[in-house]
């Protein structure tokens, strides 16, 4: 009989666990919700890129395509306003030199092409979704503000370093860095507040 009711006692908790799993769930669905698609989202096109990294050998100094490719929009967008820019591959390690002025000014590393910031800033929309044209569209228009805006702080952030070499720390680590992040959190702003739709389903 003791037997029997603990057994009984036990399945109650047991239910009461579940069903108080069930009412948080249900009170915090919109939570979970977001959380799984940014968490897929991410997870998902953070392993496609690594996957794309992996093409090229870092002992070799190999830089991957993309960061190439933002080094060289950044060269032609200074040309535009100054004739004495070049890029060198740098034999030392994987990135590229920025040269300005005959002077080696900064390094473009894989961390500077923005791609992992673009996975983020899509995937904070991506949660938030709940039409996928829009959504795409959004996303696509966002990657291309940021990519733009990133060309634009490269450039900008290596002319600094020739005129003031000595605040290499605060503008590389901190001034530059908020710019950009900064611009990413104004997007999601806008996003769930005019776009996305979510405050007025949620009204």
């Amino acid at each position: 009989m003791q037997k029997y009711l603990f057994l009984r006692i036990k399945k109650s908790i047991f239910l009461l666990k579940i069903d108080g799993l069930k009412n948080i769930f249900n009170q915090y669905k919109h939570f979970f919700t977001f959380l799984l698609k940014f968490v897929l989202f991410y997870v998902v096109f953070i392993f496609v890129y690594k996957l794309y990294l992996s093409q090229f050998d870092l002992q070799k100094n190999e830089v991957d395509g993309i960061t190439k490719s933002v080094a060289y929009q950044t060269q032609q967008f200074m040309l535009w306003f100054e004739n004495d820019v070049n890029i060198v591959k740098n034999e030392n390690e994987p990135s590229i030199k920025m040269i300005y002025k005959t002077k080696y000014v900064a390094r473009i590393i894989e961390g500077c092409n923005a791609i992992s910031v673009m996975i983020l800033f899509a995937s904070f929309v991506f949660a938030f979704s709940s039409q996928w044209k829009k959504t795409t569209l959004y996303i696509l228009i966002g990657i291309s503000v940021i990519h733009i805006l990133n060309i634009i702080r490269i450039a900008v952030l290596s002319l600094s370093l020739f005129y003031f070499s000595e605040y290499e720390e605060v503008l590389h680590g901190t001034l530059f860095p908020l710019f950009i992040y900064g611009v990413v959190f104004v997007l999601w702003i806008l996003w769930v507040t005019k776009y996305s739709g979510y405050v007025k389903k949620n009204k």
